[in-house]
């Protein structure tokens, strides 16, 4: 009865998941800037690793899986689907976390946002001061690896602050559109910052791309 249902599902979902079997594989973005472009607050080394090494991991690992899991649909595998999922999850969340993140710091970055941006997060948290605060508290006590997230939540229409452990995507996990991540694995300010995160912390207010943020705020308003 059980493998009957498993064929049954598999058939019902195969037609629909052509489009994935002939789907072009997730690349590696390439960065807006030069790897020593947000220097001196994050160096040419780290980027280049972070970006090249570790990002590229991820999608190479997250374009495998998806492979794996195509196979494990079109034969009705439900136990190599649900072994495979941690996986997606993981390197997944990678590729989703860190293609925002490239576009949430820019060399030109730095200081506050303007206009519909800013009046939310004054309504939200009190002052911009209060939610940089917040957010780097946040950031800063994520226990292990993580990420510090703004983002919006279309249900009550406003702004919210969260942390996501591993690669947890905040969208995938929270419901909470991104906005702005800060990406606290060790990976990402180790060899200039050792283990002083909340340096590093103070350090990347220097290049946040506040535009790129604004217009992903606008964006999730539409």
């Amino acid at each position: 009865m059980l493998s009957r249902a498993a064929r049954s599902t598999s058939r019902t979902l195969v037609p629909a998941l052509g489009s994935l079997a002939s789907r072009q594989k997730h690349s590696l973005p390439d960065l807006p800037y030069d790897y020593g472009a947000l220097e001196p607050h994050i160096n040419a080394q780290i980027m280049q690793l972070h970006h090249s090494k570790h990002h590229a991991t991820y999608v190479n690992n997250l374009n495998a899986i998806e492979e794996k899991y195509l196979e494990a649909l079109e034969k009705g595998d439900i136990t190599t689907q649900v072994a495979l999922q941690p996986g997606l999850k993981f390197n997944g969340g990678g590729h989703i976390n860190h293609s925002i993140f490239w576009t949430n710091l820019s060399p030109k970055g730095g200081g506050e946002p303007k206009g519909e941006l800013l009046e939310a997060i004054k309504r939200d948290f009190g002052s911009f001061d209060k939610f940089k605060e917040k957010l780097t508290t946040v950031s800063i006590g994520v226990q292990g690896s993580g990420w510090g997230w703004l983002g919006f939540s279309k249900e009550q229409g406003r702004l919210q602050i969260a942390a996501c452990f591993n690669q947890d995507p905040l969208q995938g996990t929270t419901g909470l559109i991104p906005l702005l991540g800060i990406d606290v694995w060790e990976h990402a300010y180790y060899l200039q910052y050792k283990n002083v995160r909340p340096d590093y912390l103070k350090a990347i207010w220097n290049v946040i791309n506040w535009e790129n943020v604004t217009e992903r705020y606008m964006a999730c308003k539409k």
